[in-house]
């Protein structure tokens, strides 16, 4: 087989993603190479890493940003252009030149541009949840019209789509997944650092304790959301997406070690399973090299040394943020672009100290109460439009 070559525009470069995915690249010159990368805050990283992946365009999102790049660039002899704005992401994620998009910036700011990279067929490796939070339906529909391939790298989605029959997770819209043998998804969860916290205490819990996973390394919004269960909802919202699942097909199993990534039930009664280190650049090599696998710098599994895999079933009286979000889904409509707006409103709340970790769930599930009949979910303007209103809904409730 002949390695496919791929140029890579990588939306949200300075993230914990972004970082992973250079540190494959690296390895790969011959097969990978770097058109764009995007940062927003972390400049002094972007033009690190500008220096050393030398893309055609380095895309930052306000004025000051820019000017300041483009001249630090400039006096290093870099020949990167700096470009600014939401025109500009979207810009270098549908350029003729770009054939696969890491979309990892994090919240509905990467929406836009990982909608684009979609119209435009390219190969969408998918690291940004609200993509498919806000807009599932819209977004399928693009890659269903276009023909871009789908791959997503959250490593328990990316469990499933490795397991899974490969007709269905190429084409998940051709069939049904009854149709091609399969009973139904199991997404697993570390069950964060509270999995065994007195539930009493909850109210005491600080940012720096809500941050502290004990398998993942992930920025301190994710971070949060794995706390409570809230990125599991989101990931359940997902998979209901990226592989045409009902809500009755995708069940949730609490994993604390974090070793087997997600299992896929058959009908005939095998469960297919994908395990190995937590590391997000096993999912992330196989996503730009797919069909093909690489040695991606992980180190080998020892299940001697994990000795034990222990399973059990989710608590929802700990963790309502789960609860909710399953009733978003199932409600339908702009619901989980409600959730998800409002969850991250009331994450900044808790990590800025307005708001304690068990008011999380109290908030999102009176916002969703207040909007949800407010809003409609025709267009992705529509969908904007209950993002915005949600955030408002939430920031007035929380003064």
């Amino acid at each position: 087989m002949t390695s496919l070559h791929h140029t890579l525009t990588i939306l949200g470069a300075t993230g914990s993603i972004g970082v992973s995915t250079l540190d494959v690249v690296a390895r790969y010159p011959e097969r990978f190479s770097v058109y764009a990368l995007t940062g927003a805050s972390q400049i002094d990283k972007l033009f690190e890493q500008s220096l050393q992946f030398k893309p055609r365009y380095a895309v930052v999102l306000d004025d000051l940003a820019a000017e300041s790049l483009r001249a630090r660039l400039h006096a290093a002899g870099s020949q990167t252009e700096v470009r600014c704005g939401e025109a500009a992401l979207i810009e270098v994620s549908t350029a003729p030149e770009v054939t696969a998009v890491m979309a990892a910036i994090v919240g509905a700011a990467g929406m836009p541009p990982t909608l684009a990279a979609a119209r435009a067929g390219k190969r969408v490796l998918l690291a940004n949840k609200e993509t498919l939070v806000l807009a599932g339906q819209l977004f399928m529909d693009a890659v269903n019209a276009s023909g871009a391939e789908l791959l997503p790298i959250d490593s328990e989605h990316n469990a499933i789509f490795q397991v899974l029959p490969r007709a269905h997770r190429e084409h998940p819209y051709a069939q049904t997944l009854q149709d091609v043998g399969v009973r139904r998804i199991l997404l697993t969860a570390s069950g964060g650092p509270f999995r065994t916290r007195p539930i009493e205490t909850f109210d005491a819990i600080t940012p720096a304790e809500a941050v502290k996973h004990p398998k993942w390394s992930m920025g301190r919004k994710i971070s949060v959301d794995s706390a409570s269960l809230m990125n599991k909802g989101l990931e359940v919202i997902e998979a209901r997406w990226l592989f045409n699942a009902r809500l009755d097909e995708i069940s949730v199993v609490v994993h604390p070690q974090s070793i087997v990534h997600s299992m896929v039930e058959y009908t005939d009664g095998s469960v297919l399973a994908q395990l190995g280190e937590p590391d997000m650049r096993t999912p992330i090599a196989y996503g730009l090299a797919y069909p093909e696998r690489v040695d991606a710098g992980v180190r080998a599994l020892d299940l001697f040394a994990a000795g034990r895999l222990d399973f059990e079933a989710p608590d929802y009286d700990r963790f309502p943020c789960l609860r909710l979000a399953f009733d978003a889904l199932r409600a339908g409509g702009a619901a989980p672009a409600v959730l998800n707006a409002a969850n991250e409103i009331a994450v900044a709340a808790f990590l800025d100290g307005k708001l304690p970790f068990n008011g999380i769930p109290v908030l999102i599930e009176a916002v969703l109460a207040d909007c949800v009949t407010d809003c409609r979910a025709e267009t992705l303007a529509d969908l904007l439009a209950a993002d915005t209103l949600a955030r408002e809904c939430a920031t007035r409730r929380l003064t």
